[in-house]
């Protein structure tokens, strides 16, 4: 199979991560296909030096992250009503012990946090462990969890605070 079938084929099966993040920090429809090209390019221009030494998914979300991280430093705008999909939301708000009903009133709280912490956050909402998002984010294991802890904690008090 030549390159470019693969990488086709690649970014076939596996295109449901890369709208996920990029729909994350670009919920606008236009917004959103200019990143999720800029992330093609990226993935293509990395491709051919891509050694399979890490899982595909974790190379896909390392440069799609990057990508995005890197494109927002540049524009420094920041996208209107940021929104992560429902069902990423109900679990976030369970594992944080919220009492979140709404799927806005969440979005809301997860618009509040930074780029890193929303990083961190859609890596662990996707299943990932804490030492694959490490390797991903160049932290460490335990770095990753007292993070994760440190967003719950602040999206628990985000929360209190919007229901004064």
């Amino acid at each position: 199979m030549s390159l470019e079938k693969e990488f086709i084929t690649i970014v076939q099966q596996h295109s449901g991560i890369i709208n996920s993040i990029c729909r994350a920090y670009y919920p606008d429809a236009d917004d959103l296909n200019d990143v999720r090209q800029d992330v093609l390019l990226q993935l293509w221009r990395a491709f051919p030096a891509f050694r399979r030494e890490a899982k595909l998914s974790t190379w896909l979300y390392q440069v799609t992250l990057n990508t995005i991280l890197t494109r927002r430093k540049k524009d420094r705008h920041q996208a209107r009503n940021e929104s992560i999909d429902e069902h990423h939301l109900n679990q976030l708000a369970a594992e944080a012990n919220l009492p979140v009903e709404d799927a806005q009133e969440f979005s809301w709280l997860i618009s509040q946090l930074d780029d890193d912490q929303k990083a961190l956050l859609i890596l662990s909402l996707e299943g990932y462990a804490n030492k694959e998002i490490a390797n991903m984010l160049n932290l460490t294991p335990t770095n990753v969890s007292t993070r994760l802890n440190r967003i719950k904690t602040k999206l628990k008090d985000l929360y209190r605070h919007a229901l004064r």
